[in-house]
């Protein structure tokens, strides 16, 4: 399904019934690293994933973006389905800024987050510089200087060796990925602001996952974010790195729906 609401179409999947779904994709993903979860999901809510825009099957006009623009974004996916009451928002990694930023702007449309394999604070001056290397080696050399580089980041060392299978969907994930998209990613991710100070202030219900061996977002920012936001949920997954939904999505699946079950 699309949405026509700016300048772009923006895809998105969308399955099941109930309240509201939102998941948001980490980067230089795209909606289909959900494929686990939507069908399972589908059961407990209305799912929703789009692509954001320069991932997957979403255009990109330009690569001005920041996070509060792909949220905007996000907004007009409900829109587009007349989606009004208050929703579930999920994000991994940039996902979870995007989520962050969500309920920044449009905290009456935030039923509950799911802040998963991500952090509140924002880039560091070194974090800033290699953004701005990445984005330069992106217009040098093409997607592949940011997407070779992280691929032997991105999941649990035993993750490649025990289950390449996972291996090789995350790596076809990230190949799907346009140099503009992964430009305006980077572009969003290092200018994005510091959301450590939101955290008090969130009185949603919040489940924040973090795999036990992430080697991009360490475990100790998932701890952050748990002490801030009052009676939130913190849940680390054993044998799993940053895309602990691939990694382990039996345990993934259930505290989420656990999640979703204790809202109603």
């Amino acid at each position: 399904m699309e949405s026509t609401e700016k300048e772009f179409a923006l895809h998105f999947e969308s399955q099941g019934t109930g309240p509201p779904l939102l998941l948001i994709h980490g980067f230089p993903l795209n909606s289909r690293m959900w494929a686990g979860q939507i069908a399972p999901l589908s059961n407990h809510a209305q799912v929703l994933a789009p692509d954001l825009p320069g991932f997957g099957d979403s255009p990109i006009s330009d690569t001005t973006y920041t996070v509060e623009r792909y949220a905007e974004d996000c907004a007009a996916v409900l829109d587009a389905l007349d989606i009004l009451e208050p929703v579930t928002i999920g994000g991994l990694s940039m996902g979870g800024y995007i989520a962050l930023a969500f309920a920044r702007l449009f905290p009456e449309r935030v039923r509950s987050l799911l802040l998963l394999s991500t952090r509140a604070g924002a880039d560091m001056a070194e974090g800033k510089a290699n953004r701005d290397k990445a984005i330069a080696g992106v217009k040098e050399h093409g997607a592949s200087a940011v997407t070779e580089t992280m691929y032997p980041k991105f999941l649990a060392p035993a993750t490649y060796a025990e289950r390449p299978a996972v291996a090789t969907q995350a790596n076809d994930l990230m190949l799907a990925a346009s140099p503009e998209g992964i430009i305006a990613g980077l572009s969003a991710m290092r200018d994005r602001p510091d959301s450590t100070p939101l955290l008090t202030s969130l009185k949603f219900p919040t489940l924040i996952i973090h795999g036990q061996e992430d080697q991009l977002i360490p475990p100790s920012e998932a701890e952050i974010m748990a002490a801030g936001i009052k009676g939130s949920q913190l849940h680390l997954i054993a044998n799993a790195g940053h895309l602990p939904n691939l990694e382990q999505p039996d345990e993934f699946n259930s505290l989420l729906s656990g999640f979703l079950n204790q809202l109603k």
